[in-house]
């Protein structure tokens, strides 16, 4: 599978829950803008037949390869970020993988229902990244008891293996030079942003300056037949500096991340 085909099939999974990416596309284009990926983000459990480990083969075999990794203690993740070996304007991957064993025994419990449904043999192929859901839902008490202790889990639990957001490269557009413009276009279109440690993450001495929606929502049916509506997909911004010698930053940090993961939560 070439790159372009692989994301283009993350961008129908993608926009299938999350319409918003149509329609904030829609106002770049109606200003003139060529919207470009800077990159996207995926989800999954440790110990798990869909692992962080083995589901990088699949991005080596596209590709990319490993150059950045993360803990985030509070949220019990680790990550790492991959970018392509050939191709700079391909967009770069942010795989993080939720650490089971650190969460509280009743939520290791729930997951393990979930981990025991996926086939040992399910990545096979770049499909499995938009495959979604590998298990059958969850019940709401369950779903409750994640989102108690881990919102990562619980959008995971009901959301599966997909891109919980692509982001819009404002290196790549020619009317907006700023976060803040960008952001300021979006409130006065009536979008919701993550308000988490203020709507720009990070700062130009940082070298990376991130912000984001709150996640869309789609209606689900629990096991057990509660239906409720739930946090789908986001859509991130990110604008990206100069370091001192002169090139642009090309990786990620941490305390932005950490921040960014909270677009999909509940509330």
């Amino acid at each position: 599978m070439q790159v372009e085909q692989f994301f283009a099939s993350l961008w129908q999974a993608y926009t299938d829950v999350t319409p918003q990416a149509h329609s904030i596309q829609t106002l770049f284009k109606e200003q003139g803008e060529t919207v470009i990926n800077d990159h996207v983000a995926f989800r999954t459990f440790a110990n798990s037949p869909i692992a962080l480990d083995k589901l990088e083969p699949i991005f080596e075999q596209l590709g990319y390869e490993v150059y950045g990794q993360f803990r985030f203690e509070a949220k019990h993740l680790k990550a790492r970020c991959y970018k392509h070996t050939s191709d700079a304007d391909a967009p770069k991957i942010f795989l993080s993988e939720l650490l089971v064993d650190e969460l509280p025994e009743d939520c290791q419990a729930i997951i393990a229902k979930l981990i025991a449904q996926i086939p040992e043999d399910v990545v096979a192929g770049p499909e499995i990244f938009w495959k979604k859901r590998l298990w059958d839902m969850p019940t709401l008490e369950d779903y409750l008891t994640l989102v108690e202790h881990s919102e990562y889990a619980a959008w995971l639990s009901t959301m599966g293996m997909q891109a919980n957001h692509f982001t819009v490269s404002i290196n790549h557009l020619a009317n907006f030079s700023t976060i803040e413009a960008v952001n300021q276009m979006l409130q006065d279109n009536g979008y919701t942003l993550n308000q988490t440690g203020g709507l720009v993450k990070g700062s130009p001495e940082l070298f990376l300056q991130q912000s984001s929606t709150m996640a869309d929502k789609v209606d689900v049916t629990f096991a057990g037949g509660e239906a409720r509506t739930i946090p789908s997909c986001f859509y991130e911004f990110a604008l990206r500096h100069k370091q001192a010698d002169g090139t642009l930053f090309d990786s990620f940090i941490e305390g932005n991340a950490d921040k960014i993961f909270d677009s999909t939560n509940t509330k």
